[in-house]
C-alpha cells in the first residue's frame, strides 16, 4: 500500500508541474501578446493612426506578375562578327495564394496558376518607425524570345529567329529584402497602406531612409542548351548582387473614411552591384566542322536527335566582377479600403537589375501586382 501511495503522490506532484508550466507557459504568451498590442499604438498620434481591435489578419492574395530577362554579348563564330540577344519575357503569370498574421508579422505563400512555373514566399516585420520584408520568387521558362545578328544567317532566314523551345528550361531566381526607417512615425503608418496591421484615418507624409538587397540567378547551364552557351561566348550562369541605400517620401492619402491611398519614391544609390559569371567550354564548333550539321537531307527531327544527343557542356571556373556604383530608383502605390473586419486591397512594385560583363551584359525586370481580400480575427 505504502508502494502505491508513492506513485501516487509522484503522478499527482508531475500532474501538477505539467499544470504549472503549462500555465506559466501561457502566462509568457499573454504578456507577450499584451506587450505587442501596446506597442502598436504606443507613440502615435491617435486622430491619425488606429490599430484594428482584432490582432489576427488572414488575406487572400492574387498576384500578377512578370519576369523579363534580357542578355546580350557580340564576339566571333567561325571568323565572322556576330551578336546574340537572348531576352526572356514571360506571360504574365498568375498567382494564387494565402497570406496570415498577427499585427505588424506574417508570412505568405502563392502559387502558380498560369503562366511560368514557379512560386512566392514573403515575410513581413512592420513596426511603428519600421518595415522589413523578405519576397523571393522562383521560376522557369522554357520559351524565351532569342534574337540573333550574323552574317552566317541569310537574310531571308533572320526572321525565323524568335521564340525558340528549349529542353531544358532557363531558371530563375530573385531575392528582394528591404527595409524602411520613418521619420514620422507619430502620425503616418506604412503597416496602414501594406499590411493592413494599422488604420490612416487621416492623409499625413513621412520622409523616409531605407535599404535593399537583391540577388538574382539565371542558369540555362545544361547539355542541351550547349548552343545557347555558345551563343553566349561561353556564358552559362549569373547571379547578381546589388545592396543599396535611399532617401525619399512616402504619402498616405485619405480622401474619405475607409480609404487609404499611398504613394512611395525613394531614389536608391547602388553600392554593392556584382556579378559572377560560370563560364562553360563547348563542343559545338567540332560538331559544325561535321558533315551531319550542315546535312539539308535530314529532317528536323533527325537533326535535332543528332545535335542534341552529341552535345556537351563542361564547367570552367567562375569569375566575380564588380559593376561599380549606380542610381536606381524604387516606386510602390498602393489602395486600401477597411470596412468593418474587412478590407480589400491592390499594390504594385518594380524592380530592375543591370549586370555588366565584357562583351556581356543585360538586366534583369521584375514588376508584380497583389490584390488581397482579408478578414481580421
Amino acid at each position: 500500500m505504502k508502494a502505491i501511495k508513492f506513485i501516487l503522490l509522484g503522478l499527482c506532484l508531475s500532474a501538477c508541474g505539467q499544470t504549472k508550466a503549462q500555465g506559466n507557459l501561457l502566462s509568457l504568451i499573454k504578456k507577450a501578446k499584451t506587450k505587442i498590442d501596446s506597442m502598436s499604438v504606443r507613440g502615435v498620434d491617435r486622430r491619425y493612426i488606429d490599430a484594428p481591435e482584432k490582432p489576427w489578419r488572414i488575406i487572400v492574395r492574387g498576384n500578377v506578375n512578370q519576369s523579363i530577362v534580357s542578355m546580350k554579348t557580340s564576339g566571333t563564330m567561325a571568323g565572322v562578327d556576330y551578336s546574340a540577344k537572348p531576352h526572356l519575357k514571360t506571360e504574365p503569370s498568375r498567382y494564387v495564394g494565402l497570406w496570415a498574421g498577427y499585427r505588424g508579422c506574417g508570412l505568405g505563400y502563392t502559387v502558380n496558376v498560369g503562366g511560368d512555373k514557379g512560386h512566392y514566399f514573403t515575410l513581413g516585420v512592420t513596426g511603428r518607425s519600421y518595415s522589413a520584408n523578405l519576397r523571393i520568387h522562383s521560376f522557369e521558362n522554357s520559351s524565351p524570345n532569342f534574337d540573333l545578328n550574323s552574317d552566317l544567317i541569310p537574310e531571308g532566314e533572320k526572321e525565323d529567329w524568335g521564340k525558340v523551345n528549349l529542353i531544358d528550361p532557363i531558371k530563375v531566381r530573385t531575392v528582394i529584402a528591404n527595409a524602411f526607417y520613418l521619420f514620422n512615425s507619430k502620425r503616418f503608418s506604412y503597416a496602414a497602406a501594406y499590411s493592413q496591421s494599422k488604420i490612416q484615418k487621416r492623409s499625413a507624409g513621412s520622409l523616409i531612409a531605407g535599404a535593399m538587397y537583391y540577388h538574382g540567378s539565371i542558369d540555362y547551364a545544361s547539355n542541351s542548351n550547349g548552343d545557347l552557351i555558345y551563343a553566349m561566348q561561353g556564358l552559362g550562369k549569373v547571379k547578381l548582387w546589388q545592396g543599396s541605400v535611399g532617401v525619399g517620401y512616402a504619402y498616405n492619402w485619405v480622401p474619405t473614411h475607409g480609404l487609404l491611398v499611398n504613394v512611395t519614391a525613394m531614389p536608391m544609390l547602388t553600392l554593392v552591384n556584382k556579378i559572377k559569371a560560370y563560364g562553360y567550354a563547348t563542343n559545338v564548333e567540332q560538331l559544325m566542322e561535321d558533315p551531319t550539321f550542315w546535312n539539308s537531307e535530314s529532317s528536323d527531327e533527325e537533326w535535332d536527335d543528332w545535335f542534341y544527343g552529341n552535345v556537351r557542356i563542361i564547367p570552367m571556373g567562375d569569375q566575380t566582377f564588380n559593376s561599380g556604383m549606380t542610381i536606381n530608383f524604387d516606386a510602390r502605390l498602393s489602395v486600401t479600403y477597411n470596412f468593418d473586419r474587412y478590407f480589400i486591397g491592390a499594390y504594385g512594385q518594380f524592380n530592375n537589375m543591370r549586370y555588366h560583363h565584357n562583351s556581356s551584359h543585360g538586366y534583369l525586370n521584375d514588376w508584380f501586382i497583389n490584390c488581397s481580400l482579408g478578414i481580421r480575427l
